[in-house]
């Protein structure tokens, strides 16, 4: 295309194209012919409506996409190695439940080791070495009885 006739283009797509650039395309075939090819493309741009806006996918058109994506993932070898959103949330619903069992587990044999705390402990041993006779038992026999409960305490 000669200079004369690529200088007045812009113009000539505005609709501002002086009579000169006209006259140059009635008498050169080859920037006719260029021409004639970019109207034609101006022509596409016109009907498709604002060139600045990229046309709207369809409704789900990324969804489908990514179904796709993980699709061609899995049937490849090495997609065997990244299984997917439901591996992983049976992995997190197996660990809650380990959880859940060994916390219970622990409760239990907490409650079953020992029978009672120290404190409890402490009142078994008032009840069970309770005076029979009238001998009031004297104060550093009692200590001594209550520090070997507590020992033997687990």
């Amino acid at each position: 295309m000669h200079d004369s006739a690529m200088n007045e283009l812009e113009k000539h797509f505005s609709g501002n194209a002086p009579q000169s650039f006209y006259d140059h395309l009635a008498s050169c075939q080859e920037c006719r012919d260029e021409v004639a090819a970019m109207d034609e493309c101006a022509l596409v741009f016109r009907e498709l409506g604002d060139p600045g806006a990229a046309p709207e996918p369809r409704l789900g058109f990324y969804n489908r996409v990514a179904v796709e994506i993980v699709e061609q993932q899995r049937n490849e070898a090495w997609g065997l190695f990244s299984p997917g959103a439901a591996f992983f949330r049976r992995i997190a619903f197996a660990s809650l439940l380990v959880l859940a069992s060994l916390g219970s587990f622990l409760v239990t044999r907490e409650n079953a080791a020992g029978g009672a705390d120290a404190a409890a402990v402490l009142a078994e041993h008032g009840a069970s070495t309770a005076q029979t006779d009238s001998v009031a038992p004297t104060e550093g026999a009692d200590r001594d009885q209550i520090l070997v409960t507590l020992a033997s305490y687990r």
